[in-house]
C-alpha cells in the first residue's frame, strides 16, 4: 500500500511539472510575440508644446528632410533634438519627383535622373538634421499604381545613393490595389518589392482602404504592419487627414466632421489634424541615437 501511495505521489507530481512546464512555455511564447506602436506624420511641424501631449498617444513622429508635397518650406528643420528629448522614435522622410517632373514635361530643365543627385541631397539633410550613419531614409513616392520606368530608374538610383552613403534606403509608397487594363492589380508596394533592387528597400504603405482600415483610430495594441494586406511592409499609415473617400467612405464616421483625423488630448480649436501609423518598432528609421 505504501508503495501505491509513494508511486501516485510520484505521478501528481510529474503531471504536475509538466503542466508546470507547458504554462511557463505558453506564457513565454506570448511574452515574446512583437509589440505593435503607434505613430503620426504630418506636413507640418506640430509644435513644441504640442509633443508631450502627443506622445501619450503616439512612440514615433514622421520628420521631414526637404519640403513637404506641396509645401514651399520645411518646418520640420532643426527640431529633431526636442522630438528625441519628448522620446519620439523616427520616421525620416525625403519627398521625391513626381512622374511629370522625371519626364521633364513640367520642368524643361530638369536632369534625365536626378535620382542619385537626390539621393547625396537626402543624405546631407539627414546628417545636418543629426541623424546617424544607418538610419532609414524613405522616400516620398505620392503617386500609385504600377510604376513607369522612368519612375523605377529615379527610386532605385536615389536608394543606390543612400545606401552607398551608409544610410538605408525605404520607401513610402501606395500599398492599394488598383486595376490594370489586362484585368489584373497591382500596387506601388508589390510593383517595387517584386524588382530585385526593390526588396532591398524597406516598405512604408498606405493603405486607408475600409477595411482593413480601422479608420481614424487609435487602437492600443497598434494593428500590425502586414494587416494591410501587404505582408512585407514594416508600417503601415492606414489614416489620412483629409479623408479620402475613394478609399475609407467606409470609415467615415470615425473622422472628425471636416474629413480631418484629430489626436486624443490636443483641443479641436488647434486643427492639429495628421496621419496615423503602426510598426513593430518605437523608432522606425532607427534613428534613435
Amino acid at each position: 500500500m505504501k508503495k501505491h501511495r509513494a508511486f501516485l505521489l510520484l505521478l501528481t507530481v510529474a503531471v504536475a511539472s509538466v503542466l508546470v512546464a507547458l504554462i511557463s512555455a505558453h506564457a513565454f511564447r506570448g511574452s515574446q510575440q512583437p509589440a505593435t506602436h503607434l505613430g503620426f506624420d504630418r506636413n507640418d511641424y506640430p509644435g513644441d508644446e504640442n509633443l508631450p501631449a502627443l506622445r501619450k498617444t503616439f512612440a514615433f513622429t514622421g520628420y521631414w528632410l526637404n519640403n513637404p508635397p506641396g509645401e514651399s518650406a520645411n518646418s520640420w528643420h532643426g527640431k529633431r533634438a526636442i522630438v528625441e528629448r519628448e522620446g519620439f522614435g523616427f520616421l525620416v522622410l525625403f519627398n521625391g519627383r513626381s512622374y511629370a517632373e522625371l519626364t521633364a514635361v513640367a520642368n524643361p530643365g530638369a536632369v534625365a535622373n536626378p535620382g542619385a543627385s537626390d539621393g547625396a541631397v537626402a543624405v546631407e539633410a539627414a546628417k545636418a538634421e543629426g541623424f546617424h550613419r544607418g538610419t532609414v531614409i524613405f522616400l516620398d513616392q505620392e503617386e500609385g499604381g504600377r510604376m513607369l520606368a522612368e519612375q523605377k530608374q529615379y527610386v532605385f538610383a536615389w536608394a543606390d545613393a543612400v545606401r552607398l552613403a551608409g544610410f538605408r534606403p525605404g520607401i513610402y509608397c501606395s500599398g492599394i490595389e488598383v486595376a490594370e487594363q489586362d484585368g489584373g492589380s497591382i500596387s506601388t508596394a508589390r510593383d517595387l518589392h517584386d524588382s530585385d533592387q526593390g526588396r532591398q528597400l524597406v516598405f512604408w504603405v498606405v493603405n486607408d482602404a475600409c477595411p482593413p482600415a480601422p479608420g481614424c483610430a487609435f487602437p492600443n495594441p497598434a494593428p500590425s504592419p502586414e494587416a494591410s494586406g501587404v505582408p512585407f511592409a514594416e508600417v503601415w499609415q492606414f489614416a489620412q487627414s483629409p479623408l479620402r473617400s475613394q478609399f475609407a467612405a467606409a470609415c467615415a464616421a470615425s473622422y472628425n466632421a471636416d474629413h480631418n483625423c484629430y489626436p486624443p488630448g490636443i483641443g479641436g480649436q488647434q486643427q492639429l489634424h495628421l496621419d496615423v501609423n503602426a510598426s513593430r518598432t518605437a523608432d522606425p528609421s532607427h534613428a534613435r541615437l
